[in-house]
């Protein structure tokens, strides 16, 4: 039996930016390109607008709106326990295998504030509240407390979000959720009850290799916040194709994926705070070189706005606002040739196009190292 093929770090780089549709914008329809990039990371509602502007031709911010008003996309607690912005039918089969991260996360964070919690009367009590009207959690809390006087009240917040599958609802803000969004019953707004456990977690695997692949186990479980993943990744063998990196783990991947050269010519992009593709693997060397990943750590766990170059981070960005104003700072971590702050520049300005009111003064600043 022949050894597998070794993949360096450029072809996996390639391959990931292909599924991720970084190589070029592409004509999608707004729902089957959030399904094919493995959902989006929502934890705010701006940054998932600009990641599908950032990888579709031509976006406008109302298809995603609108698909969010329709009920075909959704956003709500999933991988890791966090906010993702995910089609209608990826959320019914998602939330279900993801039970045991909801569980964990819960545990985890209500220990020591967990005295008289009773999870199952809890969930009864809030999803009555919810059902009858969408309720913000700074209106739901108070209406737990109620019911239940003598548990914390930050615990019944967190008990209710993290076991009871429940969607944010859209409204007509500007970004199509307000800061502080209500929330409902995802089998209401969904039309067919949701389980809250229960599910496979093969399909979680297959949307992750085929968004962000080839990938370790490692690099799947990570990802969705689920362990014990080796075992399920060698148990779907017969579709799988198997790889190893230069380190020599294993990778898995979907046979029919794609994996491109790894001089294919990748361009300048501008990647949103908490996108996906710096949070998908356990390893990030495929994007993110060592000596810039200090760039990502923040005291209060925020995932910076990055730009690539060449296919890797090279910078972070971040925008400033005045009433009449927008200024874009690119803020590069290695030296740029003319040809990439030209590029960088030109998709710095687009991207103020498309995020800032008309009238607004616009400008790109590029800061020196």
């Amino acid at each position: 039996m022949a050894a597998p093929e070794t993949l360096s770090p450029r072809a996996l780089n390639r391959a990931t930016l292909a599924r991720q549709m970084l190589l070029a914008r592409e004509g999608a329809p707004v729902v089957e390109a959030v399904e094919r990039l493995g959902g989006l990371q929502a934890q705010e509602a701006r940054p998932a607008f600009v990641a599908l502007w950032t990888r579709l031709e031509g976006f406008r911010r109302d298809e995603l709106a609108a698909a969010l008003r329709d009920r075909r996309l959704v956003r709500g607690m999933l991988m890791r326990a966090t906010l993702h912005l995910v089609s209608a039918a990826d959320y019914a089969v998602f939330r279900p295998a993801l039970a045991p991260v909801m569980a964990a996360a819960a545990a985890g964070a209500l220990r020591g504030r967990d005295d008289g919690l009773n999870i199952a009367a809890v969930l009864a009590v809030a999803r009555r509240l919810v059902d009858e009207r969408p309720l913000t959690f700074g209106e739901l809390r108070p209406l737990l407390a109620e019911a239940f006087p003598d548990v914390d009240e930050r615990a019944l917040g967190y008990a209710t979000r993290t076991h009871l599958p429940m969607v944010m609802v859209p409204t007509e803000d500007p970004w199509a959720f307000p800061a502080d969004a209500a929330f409902t019953l995802a089998g209401t707004w969904l039309g067919a009850e949701v389980p809250g456990a229960g599910g496979d977690p093969e399909a979680l695997v297959r949307r992750h290799l085929a968004a962000f692949g080839p990938a370790t186990a490692a690099d799947v479980q990570r990802w969705s916040g689920l362990t014990g993943l080796k075992a399920v990744l060698q148990g779907m063998a017969d579709e799988l194709s198997v790889f190893r990196d230069e380190r020599r783990r294993t990778l898995f991947d979907l046979a029919d994926a794609p994996r491109p050269a790894e001089d294919t010519r990748a361009p300048a992009r501008l990647l949103g705070e908490f996108d996906s593709l710096l949070l998908a693997h356990a390893d990030r060397t495929r994007v993110v070189p060592d000596e810039h990943r200090g760039a990502l750590v923040s005291r209060n766990l925020r995932v910076p706005a990055i730009f690539l170059v060449d296919g890797f981070m090279a910078g972070t960005w971040r925008v400033d606002r005045t009433k009449k104003s927008a200024t874009l700072t690119l803020t590069p971590l290695t030296k740029l040739t003319k040809r990439d702050t030209t590029e960088l520049t030109a998709e710095a300005r687009a991207l103020l196009e498309f995020t800032e009111p008309p009238g607004t003064d616009l400008s790109v600043e590029v800061t020196s190292r």
